[in-house]
């Protein structure tokens, strides 16, 4: 479908968003759950770690070019000029435990836009950009207490045998190819270790909820078009005996691949077809499509160089609540996440006793 086909960009404003009169409760049960989490692996491990997406796949360096000549309703927020950005990239899975790579779990992308220019989101320290992703098109739940819900099955799962969850997975993992065979996917089966073990420098990455854009309302998207990277889209990796399988991986690979990504976004067009508040509708790509706003580009280097792994994963927190007004997180979901993000950075930063800060003018 030709763009001009397609109806204008909603504008945004305050009122796309309809705030629950209980969501502050939600919050704090949240933050409750967190912790259980967050204290058990800290206990039994003696680090603390993130209370999601606790073990990193990859940590890569590399450059955000954004793209000059943007139409109006693209050149907005972070992209309203072109220019260079250094970015941080983080490959991670996202369970809030340590886990052997047997237990396939759905893939995470972070990423860490520098020396960001603009206003501020409320609280939001430093002068990036953070984007945080999934391989997937939605979000487990409608809203943040079903999320809870999930939260803390999950939570009572973090520190069981490790060999239940490894055969846990690898029946939810056939359950899931078996739907997907029917034209089915499961969100809840995969984010409980049903996704298939898959490589994540092929991988394509959503941010599934939704964010302001400037004038507009937007998802985010980065997809991977280098062919180094593209040849390994759905390539599955045997981890069996390997706890860290898909770090070693990910780590030879890179030694030789260029990485290149496209930095994508998708216009709300439609907000009863492409709603705000509830992230478990997918928006359509024929009706809302992906447009490129930019180009990310990583140099064949050392995914998991100790230096940048301290300097990244163990000083460095995400969070979509650090960046710019222009692009506020909107929607239940992304309202919950404000404040167990910084939560769970709190704890490992208490714990560890390592301060975790933004990163300075071109780090």
């Amino acid at each position: 479908m030709e763009l001009r086909a397609l109806p204008a960009p909603v504008r945004y404003s305050p009122d796309v968003e309809v705030v629950k009169p209980d969501e502050g409760k939600t919050i704090e049960g949240l933050n409750e759950t967190f912790d259980t989490i967050l204290q058990t692996v800290a206990d039994d491990s003696g680090h603390a770690v993130r209370s999601v997406h606790a073990k990193a796949h990859g940590i890569l360096e590399g450059v955000l070019r954004i793209d000059p000549n943007l139409p109006p309703e693209l050149a907005q927020g972070l992209f309203a000029k072109p220019g260079e950005h250094k970015v941080y990239m983080r490959m991670s899975t996202n369970a809030g435990d340590i886990l052997p790579d047997a237990v396939s779990l759905p893939r995470g992308l972070a990423l860490k836009v520098l020396d960001v220019e603009g206003e501020r989101l409320p609280e939001a320290e430093g002068t990036t950009q953070n984007f945080i992703m999934v391989n997937g098109k939605v979000f487990q739940a409608p809203n943040a207490e079903k999320f809870l819900g999930s939260l803390k099955m999950l939570a009572g799962t973090t520190d069981r045998v490790e060999g239940l969850k490894v055969a846990a997975s690898t029946v939810l993992r056939g359950v899931n190819k078996a739907l997907s065979a029917v034209g089915i996917e499961s969100p809840t089966i995969g984010s409980l270790g049903g996704a298939p073990n898959v490589d994540p420098l092929g991988e394509t990455y959503y941010s599934v909820t939704p964010f302001r854009y400037g004038d507009h309302i937007a998802k985010f998207s980065v997809a991977p078009v280098a062919p180094g990277l593209t040849a390994l889209t759905g390539t599955e990796i045997d981890a069996s005996g390997r706890p860290n399988a898909i770090r070693e991986t990910v780590q030879s690979e890179m030694q030789a691949i260029e990485g290149v990504w496209e930095f994508r976004v998708q216009l709300c067009r439609d907000l009863e077809r492409q709603p705000v508040e509830d992230p478990t509708v997918e928006w359509k790509e024929e009706e809302a499509p992906f447009q490129r706003v930019g180009l990310i580009t990583a140099r064949p280097q050392d995914s998991w160089d100790e230096a940048c792994v301290q300097a990244v994963d163990e000083e460095m927190r995400f969070s979509i609540w650090t960046g710019l007004a222009a692009h506020r997180p909107l929607g239940n979901i992304n309202r919950a996440r404000n404040a167990p993000y910084k939560h769970s950075a709190e704890f490992r930063q208490r714990f560890n006793g390592c301060p975790i800060h933004e990163p300075g003018a071109g780090r």
